[in-house]
Parts: C-alpha cells; structure tokens; sequence
C-alpha cells in the first residue's frame, strides 16, 4: 500500500495477467518459447514493421543494435537528458559516447543543429531518445544520418504508440528498441524488444541474444533441431515465456493506455497551465504521444528549490520523481569539456508528476494544487 494519496505510478494489472503467468507456469514450458514468438509476432504487427525480437530489457536492445553498428573507437551521438543505460550500451559495445544537448525548456528532444555539430569522422550512429514517449525532429535527424552516412538507431524505451507525423517512433530508423520495465506503459517485469526492416540486422540479433547459437532449446525440445552450431558470440539476452505472457496481455491494453492518457493530461495541461512558475514541456506537441511521464520545469530556481517543491509535495502525500539526472555529469561519464546549459538546466529544474491509466481528475486536481502551493511556499528570490 501507498504511503501517498497520490503515487507516482501504478501498474496497470488485473486478473489477465494473473492468469497469463499461470497458464505459462502450467504449460510446462517457462523459458524462451512459443509465447516469446507470439509476442514477437504481435508487437511487429502492432507497430507494422517486419521484424520484432524479444530480449531480457531494452538496454540489451540498445546493446545489440549497436554491437551490430560500430567497432571499437566509433562514435555515438545521443542526449545526456536520457536513463543512463542509453549511455551505457554505447561503452558495452567499445565505443564513446558523445553527448548533445536537447532543444530549449519546452522540448527536452536531442537537438538536431548540436548533433550536426558534433559529427565527425569516427561518428558512425545518431542515438535519439523520444523523451517521455514524445517524437525526436527524426525528419531533420534522418537528413542528417543519410548526408553523413550515419545510422539511427532509436531508444524509444517510452514510446509504445507515439508517433512522428505518419510514421510510429521506433520503426523511422534502422533499429528501434522499447523497455517493458515495471513503471511503462506495458510492463513484463523486465524485457524489451529490437524492431527492424533490415532482415540482415533482425537475424544477426537473433543470434546475439542467445549466445551465437543456430537454434535455440524450444527447436530442440520441440524435435526441430537435434544439434546447433555457435556462429559468433553472442549473449544471454533472452526473454522467457512467463515474461512474454505477461507482455502479451499488456499488450492487448495498450491502444486503450495510451488513449486515457492522452485525456489525462489534456486535463493536467488545463490546470499546469495557470501556475506562471512552470514550463509544460510539448504543450501543444504535433505528434501523437505515449505520455510515458508528466514533466514540468521550474522557470527560477535551481536543483535547491526544486528539491524543497518535490519535499512540499511529499508532505502533502504527493510521490514525485526526476526524469533525469544528467549522464554527462555522472562520475563515469564527467568530461569538463562537456557543456550542455539547457540539458543542465532541465536536469536542475525538472519534475516528474504522477501519471498512471487508473489515476482520476480528482488527483490530477490534488497534484496540481500541491504543486501551486509548494512553488509558493518556496519561492525562487
């Protein structure tokens, strides 16, 4: 139970996921299995591309994207306005992350014009993250990959059915990859999915995710494949049948997630939109979006007053978060020559409202006047 009246997040479960892990449990098969390819098979369908492959989180995805991507020594644009593990599959694969900057207060986007500052003749990937299930400029990012002959690989870990004009993020670049972690808006506990066109890149991640091996345990127990070779290394990045029965119940409540959120915030902007003390980031966005998060950043004050705000609100009941601390300023990835004012600034001033499917108007009310009260009672100087 809740210490808040208010959480920041609440799974949006029921029986049929209950009973989804049941039936998988009883069917005697629990690890990568025919449940895993049904989960391929409808999530590729869902976002009509050819290929989908299962893996155990979409930092494994990110991993083997990339690992199939560059050689050791390239280099990789992305945000550092981003969850770490963006940054983190970059290294897993020997290359080195170059950080840009996002577009201003209200876009919190990699910015396209910092990108195309920052190529150079080791570059050899553009990393966007759709921040908050909100569209990265991926008309401007293409130009960019086709006219340096670069490759974009999308972290869309917060983008199920958002959109870029007429094209579904994760699907607009040559490999897209999506997180099912406990707090997005379809969860399997842990897991993730690479998404391509490329038959090439679909196959070789196959491979890679289970060891390099030709045929996996389900083709030999099923009597498909009595042996198998190890073609090249690979890893244990398999997603299993318990997980994927999980995934495809969630799934099958996505369409209707999303659309409540969608009303969820139209409400929150309703109300967000009289404090003068806030920035609503993608007010009146053109893309169709996820609405993964509820962000909101202070226009004064600093790490210090945003800290005391998210403090105010938690003695009012209300959970907050931080989406996120900036990876540039992480000690392992700290470079002094690195600057980066308005992802800095975002990541001084941001703050996480609650937002879940079962969340109600009257808490939505109940935050925002939490929010105009703490913003008054620690006021900016």
């Amino acid at each position: 139970m809740s210490e808040y009246s208010v959480p920041l997040f609440e799974l949006n479960f029921g029986e049929e996921e209950a009973e989804a892990v049941s039936a998988a449990v009883r069917s005697g098969w629990i690890s990568m299995g025919p449940r895993v390819a049904e989960f391929e098979e409808r999530f590729s369908a869902e976002l009509s591309v050819k290929h989908a492959v299962a893996v155990s989180s979409c930092t494994a995805a990110l991993h083997l994207a990339i690992a199939m991507l560059v050689k050791e020594g390239d280099e990789i644009i992305l945000p550092s306005m981003t969850f770490v593990a963006t940054a983190n599959a970059v290294r897993y694969a020997g290359a080195r992350p170059v950080f840009a900057d996002v577009v201003s207060h209200h876009d919190l986007s990699i910015d396209p014009v910092d990108v195309a500052n920052k190529i150079t003749a080791r570059t050899k990937v553009i990393l966007p993250v759709h921040y908050g299930g909100f569209a990265c400029d991926m008309a401007l990012l293409r130009d960019i990959a086709t006219k340096n002959n670069l490759h974009i690989v999308e972290d869309a870990a917060h983008a199920p059915r958002s959109w870029h004009k007429d094209e579904r993020c994760g699907t607009i670049g040559d490999i897209g990859c999506f997180s099912f972690f406990s707090n997005k808006n379809i969860t399997s506990a842990e897991g993730g999915m690479l998404v391509t066109n490329n038959d090439a890149f679909a196959a070789r991640a196959r491979l890679m995710r289970s060891h390099g091996m030709t045929t996996v345990s389900y083709d030999r127990a099923s009597g498909h494949a009595t042996s198998y070779d190890v073609v090249e290394m690979g890893y244990n990045y398999r997603l299993d049948d318990i997980r994927a029965a999980l995934g495809l119940t969630q799934l099958s409540k996505l369409a209707s997630d999303v659309e409540t959120r969608r009303d969820l915030r139209q409400h929150y902007e309703d109300s967000l939109l009289r404090i003068d003390e806030i920035v609503v980031p993608y007010y009146e966005s053109p893309h169709l979006s996820s609405n993964y998060i509820l962000p909101v950043i202070l226009s004064a004050g600093g790490a210090g007053r945003r800290d005391a705000v998210r403090k105010s609100m938690a003695d009012r009941g209300i959970q907050t978060s931080i989406h996120y601390p900036a990876v540039h300023r992480f000690s392992t990835y700290r470079d002094d020559a690195t600057s980066l004012p308005t992802t800095e600034y975002v990541a001084d001033n941001e703050i996480t409202l609650p937002l879940f499917t079962s969340m109600t108007v009257e808490q939505i009310d109940e935050v925002t006047k939490a929010l105009s009260q703490a913003l008054r009672d620690n006021p900016s100087h």
